[in-house]
């Protein structure tokens, strides 16, 4: 596929999808928002979904929703999985590993945004690098060996907030005891996201593995991400935003994901997303992505410092 034909007016859409039967896609937050649009973009394709989500009665209500719009034999369950323990995340990727033999993709998708005062997860990381992050770190790791047998791809869901922090790590207080700013400390987490996936592209490509990595961002869409986690401040600025067209909807911010998890012949060491005003909205492609992101020494170090912080070493 030449890169310039989702470029055009209209961008990527689900129409360049075919069939998907067959094919296994494992998303994290996957009950609500563009993780569960993304789930009926798929299943509507014929393809097996599985959700890991930290709310099983609202995996349920999902499911069965799908279910109503699919059939009863719509291919989608869930296990329960929270980001914020590590413990809850080893659990998970182990029960995956017992119920799917195949991963085409997995779709980092799940976050918290904006937690207005500084909080950790049980583990002791502030709650978004936690929860963003680590989390994801390990979920990866653990199965990644699957993904690479099913000549799966990973996507990593930033976000533009990347741009909008520190641009580079806080190595010397990640959890931000002494700066924590509820924006600031929610980019970092998103960057680091980031810089876990292309430093993860370097690695499979020197290892001569052969699953590819992608990073997108859904854009301004109408997700529950700030609900869920925001501070009142910031949850009243989003909902009267929300009624600008500076955002769409939400099934528009999963385009991206699904793109990165189907569409062959992209680029790796790039960010997907919308193309158009600000790169907040309009048609999805390949967007601009700044250097610092990728920068080596500090991605080496994110690696080096995730594997030391969460005590899972990675085989690869």
């Amino acid at each position: 596929m030449n890169q310039q034909t989702i470029s055009g007016p209209k961008g990527w859409t689900p129409e360049r999808l075919s069939s998907l039967a067959g094919k296994t896609y494992v998303i994290t937050g996957a009950n609500a928002g563009a993780g569960f649009e993304a789930s009926r973009i798929l299943l509507a394709k014929g393809a097996s979904v599985v959700m890991l989500n930290r709310n099983a009665q609202k995996s349920s209500a999902a499911i069965a929703t799908l279910q109503e719009e699919f059939g009863a034999n719509a291919d989608v369950s869930f296990v329960v999985m929270d980001l914020e323990e590590l413990a809850s995340v080893r659990d998970a990727a182990a029960e995956v590993l017992k119920k799917v033999p195949r991963i085409d993709a997995l779709i980092c998708n799940a976050a918290i945004a904006q937690v207005p005062t500084q909080k950790f997860t049980v583990d002791g990381f502030e709650s978004q690098l936690g929860t963003n992050h680590y989390g994801h770190f390990v979920l990866c790791g653990m199965l990644f060996d699957v993904i690479e047998k099913s000549n799966g791809r990973i996507v990593v869901v930033a976000s533009l907030g990347y741009k909008m922090g520190l641009k580079t790590m806080q190595f010397d207080d990640m959890n931000w005891d002494k700066n924590y700013h509820q924006n600031h400390t929610y980019c970092h987490s998103k960057l680091a996201q980031m810089m876990f996936a292309y430093e993860l592209q370097d690695k499979v490509k020197a290892a001569k593995k052969n699953t590819e990595v992608y990073v997108c961002h859904p854009g301004s869409s109408a997700t529950s991400l700030i609900s869920t986690s925001g501070g009142i401040g910031t949850r009243i600025m989003w909902w009267l935003m929300s009624k600008t067209p500076m955002v769409q909807t939400a099934e528009r911010g999963a385009y991206p994901e699904v793109m990165c998890a189907t569409e062959d012949g992209l680029e790796q060491r790039a960010l997907y997303g919308p193309t158009g005003r600000m790169e907040m909205v309009g048609p999805v492609g390949m967007g601009t992505l700044e250097p610092y992101a990728y920068e080596k020494t500090v991605i080496e170090k994110l690696w080096g410092t995730s594997e030391k912080a969460t005590g899972f070493t990675w085989n690869i």
